[in-house]
């Protein structure tokens, strides 16, 4: 495939997709942990029924939408940042504020990519981001005009976005995603388990993960010991009034009792099915003139192209216990026409690079103000304290956990 090529199937085609099979790296069978969500009875993986080949098969989720972008664009900043490709970018230099420890931090790493409060609460040349020329501009954009999107932080066209912060209570602008990748196990063996209260049948693994640990310092259950904080002593009034009894487990002394919980999967063969939609770039605009408007969206799909790469050459590492090889080799890229029609393409990693490259080029003759270099933003002093206060109550064990979405 060469950049006319991508240009014709961006006009003209549906999608490019890839559906892969994979297997567990020690084989058919090993046992594959799913993320985990909280359920009524403690925590459990994500089972529905799903139709496949024309039969109803019990699946669970192994990779989510979510996680899967996640990954893809961890791939796409390695390439960025390794001069493979050119990707405008905006990152927020938190070592230059003195937060080593935190490292700097890329529109592709911030979990509302380009209206995150990350990049909300810092600053450009001195100035507020949000009220720079570059803030109002990206909060200005629309799908009907992304320009500005698209020069500063194109991936997140690709991967989708929402100023959900933005003016109107929430009804800032939607960039719906224009790749989307997920991993599921098929033929799962569940357990039917009925709601006590309203007699709903749900799906439970048929697998059981154990958990135990002897401690080696046999320290028994009996022993008396008072907590205040992160600290502990035989002696209440080492502590103060606040000190509470609590079991030598409490301060992580003691065995790790032994437990049984149904968590874990076997499967005859995960799926990856990746989609990157062309008819969804098509309704993105950039300005009027249509051959602007192309070299855009051929760039975005290039830019697609390489991350679906990218993401496979860094394997399926997803978390502990839950590696996945291919189950017979790479599956071929396909073009998919709107008849449904499908056609192979071959296009290796490093063609793919070139595409890219060849694509970013075309995009900056149509008119588009690209740099591949990223633009540095600084944390405003309120954002640095918060992290410091953050860290510090880390370290006396006062965090607690992260607030999710």
């Amino acid at each position: 495939m060469d950049l006319k090529d991508l240009q014709n199937a961006v006009r003209e085609d549906a999608a490019l997709r890839r559906r892969q099979r994979l297997q567990p790296a020690g084989g058919q069978g090993d046992k594959l942990f799913p993320p985990t969500y909280p359920g009524d009875n403690g925590p459990t993986h994500v089972f529905e029924r799903r139709c496949i080949e024309g039969e109803e098969r019990a699946c669970v989720l192994i990779d989510s939408v979510q996680s899967q972008a996640n990954r893809l664009e961890e791939a796409l900043l390695a390439a960025a940042e390794a001069g493979r490709i050119s990707l405008p970018r905006l990152v927020v230099d938190f070592p230059g504020a003195g937060l080593n420890s935190v490292g700097p931090i890329s529109v592709l790493e911030a979990p509302h990519r380009i209206f995150d409060a990350i990049l909300r609460d810092s600053e450009l040349n001195g100035k507020s981001f949000r009220d720079s020329d570059l803030g109002k501009a990206l909060r200005q954009a629309t799908p009907a005009d992304a320009t500005a999107i698209l020069q500063a932080a194109p991936t997140a066209l690709l991967f989708g976005a929402w100023n959900s912060t933005g003016e109107g209570g929430g009804l800032g602008a939607k960039f719906a995603r224009a790749i989307v990748s997920e991993v599921i196990g098929v033929d799962v063996p569940v357990e039917e388990v009925a709601d006590r209260r309203t007699g709903e049948i749900n799906l439970r693994s048929a697998s059981r993960r154990t958990g135990s640990r002897i401690d080696p310092l046999g320290i028994p259950r009996s022993i008396e010991i008072y907590k205040d904080g992160s600290n502990w002593a035989f002696d209440k009034g080492e502590l103060g009034k606040n000190a509470k009894q609590v079991r030598p487990s409490e301060i992580n002394h003691g065995n790790i009792a032994p437990s049984v919980e149904e968590l874990g999967v076997t499967c005859a063969y995960a799926m990856q099915t990746q989609v990157l939609t062309f008819a969804g770039l098509r309704r993105l605009r950039f300005g009027e003139d249509e051959q602007k408007n192309l070299a855009a969206r051929t760039w975005l799909a290039a830019l697609g192209i390489v991350a679906m790469i990218e993401g496979n050459r860094q394997g399926m590492a997803l978390r502990s216990r839950c590696d996945l090889v291919c189950e017979n080799g790479l599956a071929p890229l396909e073009i998919v026409a709107f008849d449904g029609s499908t056609r192979e393409i071959e296009i290796e990693a490093e063609r793919a690079i070139q595409l890219h490259e060849d694509a970013f080029r075309a995009a900056q003759d149509a008119g588009f103000d690209l740099k591949p270099e990223p633009v540095m933003l600084a944390p405003q002093d309120k954002l640095v304290e918060l992290v410091r206060l953050s860290q510090q109550k880390a370290l006396a064990d006062e965090g607690g956990e992260a607030d999710g979405e």
